[in-house]
């Protein structure tokens, strides 16, 4: 297999693209030890072999024309290309349920991403354990980030509170952000002309109430 190498601008990569990538790599590391053809890895991800094919030649020639793809060796390869062969550091900001949650499911189930720090300005919160994390107050919390190297924050926070936190956040260094408040973040380009930081918004509201809408049209053709 050719060694897959990162291109030289992301921007040149689709968004759904790298979105797809997480999905391969679940499903070959489930198929470890396993040779995988374009098809047989499109069936374990719900993608089309084309689509599939399409996605990896971003990124460098891989496998063998209809022999396939050594699952080990690729997995291997996408985890280099999504970042995840060294360890991300994470900081989850809100302990309440939801951030408890996360802060458990992490914990469980990604040996690549660690949540190091737990921040919340509840003062009965602080110095009590999730997942074997101490919670801290905001206090001093930008100095906490750059001294932990945390690449990523985790916002599970009042609506009112991400975009300021956010901000504060990105001016400390922090290059990610996993927004579950209900608002969508957005960030500027830092001064130095370095790129800036990268924002997925999660508003599970929004995902609920767009799938009544599909319920809605399930049951309707179903009359």
């Amino acid at each position: 297999m050719a060694k897959g190498m990162l291109p030289r601008t992301a921007r040149r990569i689709p968004d759904a693209t790298i979105r797809r990538l997480p999905a391969y790599l679940r499903a070959l590391e489930a198929e470890a030890g396993q040779r995988l053809t374009s098809a047989a890895l499109g069936v374990l991800t719900g993608f089309s072999s084309e689509q599939v094919r399409k996605d990896l030649a971003y990124f460098g020639a891989f496998g063998t024309r209809g022999v396939g793809y050594p699952a080990q060796e690729l997995a291997s390869e996408i985890r280099h290309i999504l970042g995840l062969d060294h360890e991300l550091k994470a900081a989850l900001f809100g302990a309440g349920h939801l951030g408890t949650a996360l802060a458990r499911y992490v914990a469980a189930t990604h040996r690549d991403v660690r949540i190091v720090a737990i921040f919340d300005p509840d003062p009965q919160k602080h110095g009590t354990e999730i997942a074997g994390t101490v919670v801290e107050s905001l206090a001093h919390f930008e100095t906490e980030v750059q001294r932990l190297g945390v690449a990523v924050a985790i916002l599970a926070v009042p609506d009112a509170a991400a975009q300021p936190l956010a901000q504060r956040l990105a001016a400390a260094g922090v290059r990610g952000f996993l927004n579950f408040a209900p608002v969508m973040l957005t960030l500027p380009a830092p001064a130095d002309g370095s790129p800036p930081a990268a924002v997925h918004n999660i508003d599970l509201s929004i995902e609920l109430q767009t799938l009544a809408y599909f319920v809605q049209v399930h049951e309707t053709a179903q009359v």
